[in-house]
């Protein structure tokens, strides 16, 4: 970690340590803002390929959500969803070769991501733009999701009618929100009191318990024909939950375990890249 980034680190730890002392239900709102909101971010130069895409851009509450759009009409589309703290910019090799496929390639910048306007993502949020970029530009026959954009396209795919021919690939996605949420409390040494009113604070907003936003769940509901990669090395997304996936046993689920590749190389990996592509 950088120097500048453990200094962030330490301010927010210590924020939010002194905010709970006095309420814990106002420490868990200042957590929840901050799990919410991308700190990192991106300086990528703009590949080539984006100067030929069509630009597409909608308004989802309030919020500005802006993409690309290549080879439109065409008689398959596939749709690109990229992670937290990532852009779209991040999968410009995957447009070109979906485009020698001969599909329709999408992509968009989540909110609060790359072009997209707004300060925070939440788990719904992502879920309706991509619902909505079905319902302007669909339907889609192919999408790739990785690491929470993985998370959120499950979700989706549980609100939408669909069968074996559809073709979807998760690499290193984000399986369970409750891990993801227990590594950002013990990174910013937050107590139980405090976990235990963010954990209320999910259920108020959502409706939902924390287990409900889980890969293990919605894949029971999920009929595609999938492609899942995941690195024994990742230490953002731990293989540990993806394995208990693939020990569940569904026929329709094609598990790649790879090592050394963590998190993000693994969507740069020549053959995971391959593989990605001749599957769809």
């Amino acid at each position: 970690m950088k120097l500048a980034q453990k200094l962030v680190v330490n301010y927010f730890r210590a924020k939010l340590n002194i905010i709970s002392v006095l309420s814990k239900r106002s420490a868990a709102k200042s957590a929840f803002k901050l799990f919410c909101t991308p700190l990192r971010k991106q300086r990528i130069k703009t590949p080539k390929i984006f100067s030929k895409g069509e630009q597409l851009q909608f308004s989802l509450h309030g919020y500005t959500i802006k993409g690309l759009r290549w080879n439109h009409p065409a008689e398959k589309k596939a749709l690109i969803i990229h992670g937290f703290e990532s852009s779209s910019k991040n999968f410009d090799r995957y447009i070109g070769a979906l485009l020698k496929k001969g599909y329709e390639v999408l992509i968009f910048d989540a909110p609060a991501h790359g072009l997209s306007s707004g300060k925070r993502i939440t788990l719904p949020l992502y879920m309706e733009s991509i619902q909505k970029i079905h319902e302007l530009y669909g339907p889609v026959d192919a999408y790739i999701g990785h690491s929470f954009g993985g998370l959120v396209l499950s979700h989706f795919l549980e609100t939408v009618p669909h069968n074996g021919s559809l073709k979807v690939v998760f690499i290193a996605p984000a399986t369970e929100m409750v891990t993801s949420v227990d590594t950002f409390f013990r990174f910013l040494h937050l107590d139980d009191g405090v976990r235990r009113e963010f954990d209320q604070l999910i259920l108020e907003k959502s409706g939902h318990y924390m287990s409900h936003f889980s890969m293990r769940r919605t894949m029971k509901n999920v009929e595609a024909g999938v492609l899942w990669f995941h690195d024994e090395d990742d230490l953002l997304t731990p293989i540990g939950d993806a394995l208990k996936v693939r020990d569940d046993g569904h026929p329709n689920i094609t598990f790649r375990i790879t090592k050394g590749l963590g998190h993000r190389r693994i969507y740069r990996d020549n053959k995971i890249f391959k593989e990605t592509i001749d599957f769809l």
